[in-house]
């Protein structure tokens, strides 16, 4: 055991964080904390590294054990570059590649025992460098500054020169090259995208230490840890598994409590009657058995409601008007800033009811498309058509339709003026926001707050086309199951852009990968993006050599027919995949009618039936006259994949 938490208890005067939490991690183990928004896991970490005291319990690691550990937000100001600022994570081996070469350098003028007894020292001090990775670490900085997503083009630039998220990618960087005993993780994954976040993946897993993560993003969870500690009503709940597996277990929790608290509630509604019937009496002898029924059930541990004990938004959205079939096209959209192209000719369209996630590497220009869409910035070239009757929904990741200097029931009440106070306070309340949270200022809400009140003035909206980018930062995993149902059960049209990959495997009927300014189309969720990736990249958006990129007008292919040529091969494709597929099933039920009829021709008695034998015979021509065509075509079909 590497990590044993014991009896963690934690409040804030009588607002109780934890209570009496106990969990242990063993040497390799990879676990996850989870629980909603403000359930106490960023707590709990600050706890485990000594940040902050527990009112009560302990915590003990394994003897000469390190940690590392990354929080949510990093303040980062050194003047170094990137590259300096990973690299001096390598101090200790730098010094002694410094020794060395003093060494070498110092070697050639000595001779006899001096040179012996430096050539000794010399050899000691290779040996210790080379145990500790002092002829990899160079190769292996590269590799981790790649993988956590900078470009070799901004290595040079300066930390205190980085955005909050690029500053916690280089804390990141230093952490994993630190190599701890145990790598602690808040949120590793906010600033990271897709390819970054796979990468990540894949060193944890492999990673030869323990892991211990507060994540929201469930796919992340699911291809590293196999153990989760949920923190709810205060306390500690450990599920072995990954995420699906502690789903699953919890919703058979779930279903068993429901069925305990129906079952007790029967039973109470029964002793409350017995009770009643006893005093009704009249009677010494009923009433004190009356007495005695009541002292029993008011020692009975009433089980909550399931339903009522946790506090989740209520979120509905359904357009208030039906669009044309037509909902938006894009036609050869360039930008570029500070002389960096962003993308360029990029043409797509969206039909209505389509859910389409817009997906690609931090910096490649998601969310600017998103914010040409909304007017918000201009394009450089290009236009985009918005459908008949089409009324867009916009919610912006750094709410910037938010105004900081009103209160939340102010907020609802400018944006819809004709709302009734009690109307406000509703959706407010729906959204979590009660009581005198309503007089909030806007300017003093979390990123998660704020990520809720700009949901429920889209609740309000009755918008159409719903445009949404990254919509489950700062939600829980409870509010993003209940964002997932809504837009799946919402009949207008979506267009997002999210790292979340559970997220868009949920919702997503369509994605668009912007990938080296071009758009490769994918009919399909998340989990037909990873199958198809490689072979339509090849394709669509093959990676091109800068050194040799000179490309002619009369042999480059416009992003419009890409697009084109690419949404009429898939359609093509998964029109023959659903016809095999339909040849096949009734290829399975006539050769099962025929393995039927072929018994019954078996039986001797039928033999003797010549009126059931010609039916018979009749029904296996008929089939095998539908069987021959159908081979042929399942064989053509088959073929054309």
């Amino acid at each position: 055991m590497i990590l044993s938490c014991n009896h963690i208890s934690k409040a804030y005067g009588t607002d109780v964080i934890l209570e009496d939490c106990s969990f242990h991690l063993e040497d390799t183990e990879k676990a996850a904390i989870i629980g909603v928004n403000g359930a106490g896991k960023s707590t709990l970490l600050k706890i485990i590294i000594g940040e902050l005291p527990a009112d009560d319990g302990n915590v003990t690691t394994g003897k000469d054990k390190t940690i590392g550990y990354l929080a949510q937000h990093q303040n980062l100001s050194s003047e170094s570059t990137i590259y300096e600022e990973i690299l001096s994570v390598k101090s200790e081996l730098i010094e002694m590649e410094n020794r060395l070469r003093d060494m070498e350098s110092s070697m050639n003028s000595l001779t006899g025992d001096e040179l012996i007894e430096l050539t000794d020292k010399y050899t000691r001090l290779t040996h210790d460098f080379d145990l500790k990775g002092g002829y990899t670490y160079k190769s292996e900085i590269s590799g981790i500054i790649k993988g956590i997503g900078f470009d070799e083009s901004v290595y040079d630039k300066p930390v205190n020169q980085l955005s909050g998220g690029q500053k916690t990618r280089v804390a990141l960087g230093k952490l994993l090259l630190s190599k701890p005993d145990i790598i602690i993780l808040d949120e590793p994954t906010n600033h990271l995208d897709l390819n970054s976040i796979k990468w990540l993946e894949t060193y944890l897993s492999t990673y030869p230490g323990a892991v211990l993560i507060v994540a929201h993003d469930r796919y992340f969870l699911d291809k590293i840890v196999t153990k989760v500690i949920e923190i709810d009503s205060h306390r500690a709940h450990v599920y072995m598994g990954n995420y699906s597996d502690f789903s699953k277990k919890k919703q058979a929790m779930r279903e068993s409590l429901i069925n305990l608290y129906i079952k007790q509630q029967k039973e109470i509604k029964h002793q409350e009657e017995v009770i009643e019937k006893l005093r009704s009496f009249k009677q010494e002898k009923f009433y004190k058995r009356a007495q005695s029924r009541e002292i029993a059930l008011s020692k009975m541990v009433v089980i909550d409601n399931p339903d009522t004990v946790e506090s989740t938004m209520s979120l509905t959205l359904e357009p208030n008007c039906v669009s044309g079939n037509d909902v938006l096209f894009v036609d050869s959209l360039s930008k570029s800033y500070d002389g960096r192209q962003l993308f360029s000719d990029l043409s797509f369209s969206i039909k209505r009811g389509e859910r389409v996630a817009l997906i690609g590497d931090n910096g490649t220009g998601k969310t600017t498309i998103l914010k040409i869409l909304n007017e918000i910035v201009p394009a450089d070239s290009g236009s985009f058509t918005l459908g008949t009757n089409v009324f867009i929904g916009y919610y912006d990741q750094e709410h910037h339709t938010l105004n900081d200097n009103n209160n939340l029931f102010e907020e609802v009440s400018d944006a819809y003026p004709d709302l009734t106070n009690t109307k406000i306070r509703n959706v407010l309340a729906a959204f979590m926001f009660t009581g005198d949270d309503v007089f909030k200022k806007v300017g003093d809400l979390s990123g998660g707050e704020k990520g809720r009140l700009s949901l429920a003035k889209l609740m309000l909206s009755n918008a159409n086309f719903i445009i949404l980018d990254e919509p489950t930062n700062h939600l829980d995993m409870v509010s993003k199951e209940i964002l997932e149902n809504a837009l799946n059960k919402y009949t207008g049209t979506i267009l997002y852009v999210s790292h979340d990959r559970f997220f868009i495997n949920q919702t997503a009927t369509r994605i668009i990968e912007l990938t080296s300014q071009k758009l490769v189309n994918y009919i399909g969720n998340y989990d037909y993006y990873e199958e198809k990736k490689e072979e339509l990249t090849k394709i669509y958006a093959p990676v091109v050599d800068d050194k040799k990129t000179e490309t002619t007008s009369s042999t480059a292919s416009s992003s419009k027919n890409d697009y084109l040529q690419q949404k009429e091969e898939q359609a093509r494709i998964r029109k023959l995949e659903n016809s095999i597929k339909k040849a096949e099933a009734r290829i399975a039920e006539l050769e099962e009618k025929l393995a039927e009829i072929e018994e019954k021709l078996s039986d001797p008695s039928i033999g003797t039936n010549l009126a059931e034998l010609s039916k018979l015979t009749a029904e296996q021509n008929k089939i095998n006259e539908e069987l021959e065509p159908l081979f042929e075509q399942w064989e053509e079909w088959s073929s054309s994949l």
